[in-house]
């Protein structure tokens, strides 16, 4: 019976059994495999010189402009570093002119001094070194602030305190405590201020205490 068998199997039969077995594996991938095969293929193609030169173009147009953008910011470093360098010297500096108040306000209040000539002559040389300090900051760019009369800026005033004038407009700077400066189109330290206020009258005051006691 194993001979019949092996007699039915035709040359045909074993031809087609043996290109199955050495069909090739690309030829086994379904369709859609193919595709993406084909696709990948054609994604890693290798660029064209003009695709080439056009990247290393756009490079180089990138490199050129990172490299002027900070040579520009160098050169703002630079400026500011010759324009603004003796910032915090000058700030320092200012410390001058604060002792030179303060010694002047100590001598005036000294009542043994008072309507002296030794007072006066004291006085006289320490106003001459103050405005000597003062020329020599505006020669430098460093200006004190003008601010009695003024209305409260914050960008260049700090309140110290408010005082009641029904004569001034209210946040009228009405008193110097310290002097501010600024040094070119910086400010340097504000000046310090008392501000003008409305006089509250006696007798919205009263009235706001009998409302208060009311409550109570």
């Amino acid at each position: 019976m194993e001979k019949e068998e092996n007699q039915n199997i035709t040359p045909t039969d074993e031809n087609q059994n043996l290109e199955k077995e050495t069909k090739k594996p690309e030829e086994s991938l379904p369709e859609e495999n193919k595709q993406e095969t084909q696709e990948a293929t054609e994604e890693f193609k290798e660029p064209t010189p003009e695709e080439k030169i056009t990247e290393l173009e756009d490079k180089l147009a990138r490199t050129f402009a990172e490299m002027e953008n900070q040579r520009r910011r160098f050169e703002k470093e630079k400026e500011d570093a010759f324009e603004y360098g003796g910032f915090s010297f000058a700030k320092e500096a200012l410390n001058l002119i604060d002792n030179l108040d303060r010694s002047k306000h100590v001598l005036e209040s000294d009542d043994k001094l008072k309507e002296t000539d030794a007072l006066k002559k004291t006085m006289e040389h320490l106003e001459i070194i103050k405005k000597d300090l003062i020329s020599i900051f505006e020669k430098n760019n460093i200006k004190p602030i003008d601010c009695l009369n003024k209305k409260l800026d914050p960008n260049f005033h700090q309140a110290m305190m408010e005082i009641e004038d029904d004569a001034k407009e209210a946040g009228t700077i009405v008193q110097e405590i310290q002097k501010g400066f600024t040094i070119k189109d910086r400010l340097l330290r504000p000046s310090l201020v008392g501000v003008s206020k409305k006089v509250t009258k006696k007798e919205e005051k009263t009235e706001q205490n009998q409302e208060n006691s009311g409550d109570k």
